[in-house]
């Protein structure tokens, strides 16, 4: 018995098919049936002929399958928009593999990030709990080196570790610098990228001017373009023969993040480059550059190189064992594309927090499903510890749930809130309701089952369940970290 066998789950639970409310989930198409349960179909990309778009279901648990612990391979795309693939309704922008991606598997339409910006939402993935449990979460986002991830909390990496899992990240990591914090640190056998919130794609110069790529904890040169050196390094990881392990990869993508530079754009990194020598500390930051063109093809570049990891896969012959999830760390930002949602990276209306989310397992899962459960990153930290055999530490609770049931056995997961914080903004859901105040201070309810775009304010209307909300998000919220005075 190998030991993925060892450590397989049983679907020992039959469960109640979740009961879902009437939605309609095609993006660009009328409504579906009066009940709101027919089967959506997902927007084309540009060009596509209407026969050719495959029809969604909603989502319903294969049950009764079984399978070996499942190798996971989870891609971050970085301020990636919810509507910036084609299957979430860009009119504008192709993304044939992440669109195949979800064909293949299930379409999260009311999936969201932990945090509105770079750092608190991977510190709420890798550690399944609310940003505020701890300092380093505080950070909106880590600019300097005196907070980070502590080696001592348990993560992702290092429990399923724990359990058996080889373990590696590739890309961006953005929970603290050396020497004090590392993926390497926190359960990652491996590790290569850069530590930094942004870096210039060529040159690999961070916000300070530093050189800002590493294998390991050490410096390594490549002056290619940084998407194309780390879809060869996951393409090779996943190519690679484990052993009897199953592995774990976390496959984090600067792209589409500033500055706007795409593959070919030498000229516009040599005079990024040339402002950053000259200290410019706001050079990377690009604001008088790039287009919604520019932001198209950084997007398309990010489809086309999924694409080349998940081809990999398939060549190696673990696809159908290997779990693979898509999402985005938090909302789109300038040139994205949000439509019908309000507000963007940095803020919790819904453009800064609900993103793109698309999960594949052959073994497990059937393909062209469509789900609008809501979730959010520490879900998925609580499922792939279920699903890979790991226990969470009773000393760290998580804050996230297990979608295990929902996904294999058909449960029906309880009503639970899902909060948010952020500087000056706080937000709380509750089923349909969202209670959400910016940086007015005016609290505002609303339904988003009938208002995902959160203009039809019903806090004087439905005073009540303003309150019960409002306490619900307060009791939550004393609990955390306060932030640092001043801050």
């Amino acid at each position: 018995m190998t030991s993925h066998d060892a450590h397989a789950r049983p679907d020992v639970h039959t469960g109640t098919p979740l009961s879902r409310r009437a939605f309609t989930t095609a993006v660009g198409a009328t409504a579906a049936a009066a009940t709101g349960l027919a089967a959506a179909a997902p927007a084309a990309a540009a060009g596509s002929a209407a026969d050719d778009i495959p029809r969604e279901r909603p989502f319903r648990a294969a049950r009764g399958r079984h399978a070996r612990r499942p190798n996971i391979l989870f891609i971050l795309g970085d301020d990636l928009g919810w509507a910036d693939l084609s299957s979430y309704g860009s009119p504008h922008i192709r993304t044939p593999h992440l669109d195949g991606l979800a064909r293949q598997g299930v379409r999260f339409t009311d999936a969201y990030a932990g945090s509105a910006t770079c750092s608190p939402t991977r510190f709420s993935l890798y550690t399944g709990r609310y940003p505020g449990r701890t300092k380093g979460g505080l950070a909106e986002p880590i600019a300097d080196r005196s907070v980070g991830l502590e080696p001592t909390h348990p993560t992702l990496a290092s429990l399923l570790r724990g359990a058996g899992y080889a373990t590696a990240l590739i890309g961006k990591w953005h929970c603290g610098y050396l020497p004090d914090y590392s993926p390497t640190k926190s359960g990652y056998d491996e590790f290569f990228g850069n530590f930094g919130g942004a870096l210039e794609y060529y040159s690999k110069l961070g916000l300070a001017g530093e050189y800002d790529l590493y294998e390991g904890d050490a410096t390594y040169k490549d002056l290619r373009y940084y998407t194309r050196i780390l879809t060869e390094r996951a393409s090779e990881y996943v190519r690679r023969d484990h052993g009897d392990r199953p592995w774990l990869l976390n496959l984090n993508f600067t792209t589409p993040h500033w500055p706007w530079i795409a593959d070919g754009d030498t000229g516009a990194s040599a005079e990024i480059v040339r402002r950053i020598k000259a200290g410019d500390r706001s050079a990377l930051w690009h604001a008088d550059g790039g287009s919604v063109e520019k932001y198209t093809e950084m997007v398309e570049d990010l489809d086309r190189s999924v694409g080349e990891v998940l081809k990999a896969l398939k060549r190696s012959g673990q696809e159908k064992d290997t779990l693979v999830f898509f999402a985005s760390d938090n909302g789109g930002e300038r040139f994205s594309y949000n439509w019908p949602l309000a507000g963007s990276k940095g803020s919790l209306q819904e453009g800064g927090i609900r993103v793109p989310s698309v999960l594949r397992w052959p073994a497990r899962i059937d393909g062209r499903q469509v789900s609008d459960l809501p979730v959010f990153s520490p879900d998925w930290t609580a499922t792939l510890l279920e699903l890979g055999g790991a226990r969470p530490d009773p000393a760290h609770p998580l804050d996230g749930v297990s979608l295990a049931g929902y996904l294999l056995r058909g449960e029906t997961p309880r009503e639970r809130d899902l909060f948010w914080r952020v500087r000056g903004e706080r937000a709380l859901r509750r089923g349909d309701w969202k209670y959400y105040r910016g940086r007015s201070g005016t609290d505002q309810l609303f339904n988003l089952a009938e208002d995902r775009r959160e203009q039809a304010d019903r806090a004087k209307a439905d005073p009540g369940r303003l309150a019960e909300l409002r306490a619900s998000w307060e009791r939550t919220d004393s609990g955390l970290l306060p932030y640092p005075t001043g801050s």
